[in-house]
């Protein structure tokens, strides 16, 4: 098993996943490859039509800054993907997926390496009595409703006046200001127009977030709580009991320092008599999800700041009428077909980026980053930074003969023809990416874009658009 120098023959790599993950990896494998002479080509495979996976379809779309983040993964594809075959080092090819339209033996022979950056999409699970009711759900299913995700179902049960949603991170978050915020106040983004014609029927008055831990342990950044409080015709209600434990407490950095700041002065503000509330609970411990054919309530431990720094149940029991609730406690890795994958952590069992085995043995050329890699945690920055150790890896891998040199005949294009899989490229997402800006242009209220939600009909322009293969 070995493989050319880097400076012989393009080192020939697929990368699964498109979002920021699978865009760092590339970046960086191009950068590192070019550093020692050598060439690189690249496919970023995505089993969406459309590239950036969860700045796509997993941030709330009234989040102006994450517009900066699909700009600059934009400009690193739209560089990487030249007409120039000599410049080109990246081929985006969307709507394949992995382990269903072809199987990972299928790219390891045309590859010298495959990297997985498949991220986490699903909800991770909330152990408790009545969390499958009707009118219980997973945050991550209601973020992929309300960004226009073409694989949920268009409409959404919004039909409660009194939600829940459990979680005390960004995401839990996301959630309560989408669910209190009135419609009129997201037209400006790229919201789906089916989804705001649900949010204009929600008859909601109360949204309730629980966390099981204080104010001080938060998950929150300071721009998302700001975020929060700027939200028109909506009150931010908090309770003085969760705060008396903070007296004469001194934060360890700034950034809890602006939260708690900005706690106190909600709480002196009290509420304005708008039209919704936004109630923010701390040391709420879920104990049992209320309801008979449906949810009807929620039950919560009341808990207390513990000697070690984490949280001590008080025996008090407390309950709350809501008609719905949302588990926004994390998200979970989905297995690869044929890909080692460790179930209890819901991530492709690695060490450092290398796949390995059940004993613990590199699988040679399989590689992974990002969420998938080392579980659902950490922000965009992290991402990036750990492409890099799983980069590093791979090019030391090549440099040292250990991947299996791939059959340069056998191109991944050629298959998917064969199997008549219409997949996408990157022209083509250029092409949908300039339809919705028309859409938006042309709407009745003007917008930046209106996303095109239908998987089939992002095909059908993207191909419309082009099929050239870059």
């Amino acid at each position: 098993m070995t493989t050319p120098s880097l400076s012989f023959r393009p080192l020939r790599v697929a990368i699964v996943g498109a979002g920021p993950a699978g865009v760092y990896a590339g970046n960086l494998l191009s950068a590192a490859v070019a550093e020692r002479e050598g060439r690189v080509e690249i496919d970023l495979i995505e089993s969406l039509p459309s590239p950036y996976g969860l700045i796509r379809y997993g941030v709330a779309p009234d989040h102006p800054r994450i517009k900066g983040i699909v700009t600059s993964l934009h400009e690193m594809l739209d560089a990487a993907s030249a007409a120039d075959p000599a410049r080109r080092t990246i081929r985006f090819i969307g709507n394949v997926e992995v382990g269903r339209d072809i199987a990972v033996d299928e790219l390891r022979a045309r590859y010298d390496a495959v990297i997985f950056a498949t991220g986490a999409i699903r909800d991770a699970a909330l152990d408790i009595p009545g969390i499958d009711l009707p009118g219980s759900h997973g945050a991550a299913d209601f973020v992929a409703w309300y960004d226009g995700h073409p694989d949920v179902p268009r409409t959404w049960p919004l039909e409660a006046e009194q939600l829940a949603v459990i979680g005390n991170g960004n995401v839990a978050l996301d959630v309560a200001r989408v669910l209190a915020k009135h419609p009129e106040d997201l037209r400006s983004t790229e919201v789906p127009d089916n989804v705001l014609a649900g949010l204009e029927a929600s008859p909601v008055t109360d949204v309730h977030v629980f966390g099981r831990r204080g104010p001080e342990s938060i998950k929150f950044t300071p721009i998302e709580l700001r975020e929060l409080g700027e939200v028109p015709d909506v009150d931010i209600v908090l309770a003085d009991e969760d705060f008396a434990h903070l007296e004469g407490f001194v934060p360890g950095n700034n950034q809890l320092k602006v939260m708690l700041r900005t706690f106190d002065q909600w709480r002196t503000r009290g509420t304005t008599g708008a039209s919704r509330r936004l109630h923010l609970h701390f040391f709420h411990r879920p104990v049992e999800v209320l309801g008979d054919d449906r949810v009807y309530g929620l039950r919560f431990e009341r808990t207390a700041p513990g000697a070690d720094g984490t949280v001590e149940g008080t025996g008090e029991l407390r309950d709350y009428e809501v008609q719905a609730v949302y588990r926004a406690v994390g998200y979970f890795g989905s297995p690869v077909l044929d890909v080692p994958f460790d179930a209890d952590r819901g991530v492709i069992s690695n060490v450092e980026g290398r796949v390995v085995d059940a004993e613990g043995a590199p699988v040679a050329g399989l590689y992974a980053t990002g969420w998938i890699k080392r579980g659902p945690v950490g922000l965009i920055g992290h991402t990036k930074s750990d492409a890099m150790e799983t980069i590093a890896h791979l090019v030391a891998d090549a440099e040292r003969g250990i991947l299996s040199a791939p059959d340069e005949t056998r191109d991944l294009f050629e298959l998917l023809d064969e199997r008549e899989i219409a997949y996408t490229t990157w022209d083509g997402w250029r092409a949908l990416d300039a339809h919705e800006r028309t859409l938006g242009e042309t709407h009745l209220h003007a917008r930046e874009r209106v996303k095109v939600v239908p998987r089939d009909e992002q095909v059908d322009i993207s191909r419309a658009g082009s099929l050239t293969r870059s």
